[in-house]
């Protein structure tokens, strides 16, 4: 595992294929998302509370003009939130959303290779699993490996079946 700060990556081999990570913690698990969708990593912003919003969408921030939805990964992967110290917000945008996800503390930008890749084992739990895209064996801890995409879906998934339930009632009270 290596430490860089430029986000080009040039490989010759799928064997040396080399992806890069920008990498927090949560308690002392490290995890990972692609360094091409995180925009920036900010301390704490004030959050905005969203009544009625599942307990992991925490509210709005504010990013200078911009809204981005608060995410707790904690209450997300269904983690222990007696120790919450979320210090730190990385801020990813994906297909014009923008996530803040809220995280203990910040790591490095890791280099891995994809020989070093495995996929997501089957004992994790799957309120982490069906986030995660599978983990990278590397000199320190394992590096899991987390889909932003995923999260977006489990977003976009809740809000449909809230607006169909909603719409369903309305349709009903109409009949």
């Amino acid at each position: 595992m290596s430490i860089e700060n430029n986000i080009g990556i040039s490989s010759e081999s799928d064997s040396t294929k080399s992806t890069q990570y920008a990498t927090f913690y949560l308690g002392n698990r490290l995890y990972g998302i692609d360094v091409m969708q995180v925009q920036e990593v900010t301390q704490a912003l004030p959050v905005t509370v969203i009544r009625l919003a599942p307990s992991f969408v925490k509210g709005l921030i504010n990013l200078r003009g911009q809204i981005s939805t608060a995410i707790g990964l904690r209450e997300l992967f269904e983690l222990n939130t007696e120790e919450v110290k979320e210090n730190m917000t990385v801020v990813c945008r994906i297909d014009g959303n923008l996530l803040s996800l809220l995280v203990d503390r910040i790591g490095d930008v890791v280099e891995v290779n994809k020989k070093d890749y495995e996929p997501t084992p089957d004992l994790i739990p799957s309120s982490i699993k069906r986030f995660m895209k599978g983990v990278y064996k590397t000199d320190g801890p394992i590096l899991s490996v987390i889909g932003v995409d995923n999260i977006i879906a489990e977003l976009t998934g809740r809000n449909e079946q809230s607006h169909n339930k909603s719409h369903k009632k309305t349709q009903g009270a109409f009949q």
